[in-house]
């Protein structure tokens, strides 16, 4: 819930706010300004996005999603992650024609525009500082990333009132646009990993067979899979090989997965003389210690 309740915070300050930048751009005649409200704009968008998903990915399973919502929160995620490669890609295309032909700006105003910006970025970012879900944290760091771009407006604009470096202003906004661009990518990557099933960042699938192997009435493991919905919860498939009581054997696993931060289980058991239907055993870990099992 809480989430939910900042990420709408973050979007009604956003949406205000790129409006607001908007008419101060023209009205200072920074482009730098007018380039940062296309961009606050578009976060405002992404984050509108997020928030409609985010709630979305709260929904518990149902017939239709018997896994639940959380994709779609991975997919608000992906959703605001294009809107920022796409904006830092624009305000460096900005900048740089910028750079070639310089234009007359009004230092005073920029700067007074520059410290209302920092300040109201300041609390969103405050706001959506604490958040797990990767939608939380795209939502943040174009909190932050705002932070720090209004950050460097004010700085360079104090810097131009004094000097007369016209050109500080697009390097800056190129400096800012190539971080965020460098963050999207990560969280693009990320997401990706989601949606292709790889295995989640952290868990070493030979690790966790070996470890189910070593468990007494295990005689062997195969069929691992194991993937995330959203980058939280990690589910795991697996058939297992045992002559043992089923109920300790399955408990003893579950506990085994949950220590490696595998929370849903499903167990697949065969006793030994039962072949694998599935003709591709792809990955049929088998234990050498101490074992030594005739099949029939």
């Amino acid at each position: 819930m809480k989430s939910e309740k900042n990420i709408f915070i973050a979007f009604i300050l956003n949406l205000a706010f790129s409006v607001f930048e908007f008419i101060g751009g023209i009205f200072t005649g920074s482009v730098a300004i007018v380039s940062d409200a296309i961009h606050d704009f578009g976060d405002a968008a992404g984050i509108g996005i997020s928030y409609f998903l985010e709630k979305k990915s709260k929904k518990q399973p149902d017939e239709k999603h018997t896994y639940g919502y959380a994709r779609y929160s991975v997919i608000g995620s992906l959703i605001t992650t294009f809107i920022l490669l796409f904006g830092s890609v624009t305000v460096i295309y900005n900048a740089i024609n910028r750079l070639i032909n310089p234009t007359e700006i009004n230092y005073n105003g920029m700067i007074i525009f520059a410290v209302v910006g920092v300040c109201v970025n300041f609390c969103a970012a405050y706001f959506t500082r604490d958040g797990d879900s990767l939608n939380q944290k795209a939502v943040n760091l174009h909190m932050l990333e705002d932070v720090l771009g209004w950050t460097v407006v004010l700085i360079g604009a104090i810097i131009m009132r004094f000097t007369d470096w016209s050109f500080i202003d697009p390097v800056m906004s190129v400096g800012v646009s190539l971080f965020i661009f460098i963050n999207a990518v990560r969280n693009l990557k990320e997401a990706i990993d989601l949606f292709l099933e790889k295995t989640p960042h952290g868990i070493d699938i030979k690790e966790i067979a070996e470890h189910i192997s070593e468990i007494d009435g295990v005689i062997g493991v195969h069929h691992i899979h194991i993937w995330s919905m959203d980058g939280q919860s990690n589910y795991a498939t697996m058939h297992v090989v045992t002559n043992s009581d089923s109920h300790k054997i399955k408990e003893t696993i579950r506990e085994e997965l949950l220590e490696h931060g595998i929370n849903h289980a499903t167990l697949e058991l065969e006793t030994e003389d039962e072949r694998c239907h599935e003709e591709n055993c792809s990955v049929e870990y088998k234990i050498s210690s101490g074992h030594h099992h005739h099949h029939h």
